[in-house]
């Protein structure tokens, strides 16, 4: 589903990735770690192809294919689908044009914002005096109706309450198409044709009750330090912290 080989990346012209090396195989979420200004969201960044993200070396592989020099739209349409941290507020388009813009297969806008809880904000302006939680809910909407094949997730929870990171997770999951998962249970994935895969951003991993995920990695010092199984490097992380994490893992 998406392969990255060698991948440097420069902000402003300073480097911020050093020959980053990932494979997401279909219908894998991988979840990544990491301390702050350490690349995370710059490798997010670099995957969609946000003209700040300046490639230096390597390259992106999506669904077997190239893409490392496409524009950002060329990158949705064929399938990538990003929530950011910070989106911005579009006074003058309503929510309700942006999903239908977004939208496959004559989406129906109604039924996707009752799962999000998004039904009274449908005519209002995109993230227009949204709080954080009702903009990570409206990012979903819409990526709901775009239907992307990798979905990527820039730290979902940041902002959210307890009940919104509930529906955050929900949305997630269908846009994955897997099944529902609440804390404490199994989740199953629905039977689908389509291996849809996930990367996601977390500092705090309450996400990962709600999505589960199939790897994780830790970003440190602009390279991917360590990999493994997520619960577990979770764990050791909030008992030792990063770097001794690394330090384990290798």
């Amino acid at each position: 589903m998406l392969k990255l080989e060698n991948l440097s990346v420069a902000v402003n012209g300073r480097q911020i990735l050093h020959d980053v090396n990932l494979h997401i195989k279909p219908g894998e979420v991988h979840v990544l770690f990491g301390p702050n200004g350490t690349g995370k969201s710059t490798l997010i960044g670099a995957i969609m192809g946000f003209a700040r993200y300046k490639i230096t070396d390597g390259k992106i592989y999506f669904n077997g294919q190239e893409i490392t020099n496409l524009s950002v739209d060329e990158r949705a349409r064929r399938g990538l689908g990003v929530m950011i941290q910070r989106p911005p507020t579009l006074r003058g388009l309503s929510v309700r044009e942006i999903v239908h813009i977004c939208g496959k297969n004559d989406v129906d806008v109604e039924l996707l914002a009752d799962k999000t809880n998004m039904l009274e904000f449908l005519d209002r302006g995109v993230n227009d005096g949204f709080s954080g939680g009702e903009i990570k809910r409206s990012e979903l909407l819409q990526l709901m109706a775009q239907q992307p094949d990798l979905l990527m997730l820039d730290e979902p929870e940041s902002g959210v309450d307890i009940e919104n990171i509930a529906v955050v997770g929900e949305a997630a999951n269908y846009i994955l198409e897997r099944g529902s998962k609440k804390k404490g249970k199994s989740i199953k994935k629905c039977r689908t044709n389509r291996h849809k895969s996930g990367l996601i951003i977390t500092h705090t991993g309450h996400i990962l009750e709600y999505v589960p995920a199939d790897m994780a990695h830790v970003m440190y010092n602009g390279t991917l330090s360590c990999s493994g199984n997520p619960q577990e490097m979770l764990s050791c992380i909030h008992q030792k912290g990063y770097e001794e994490c690394i330090n384990c893992a290798e």
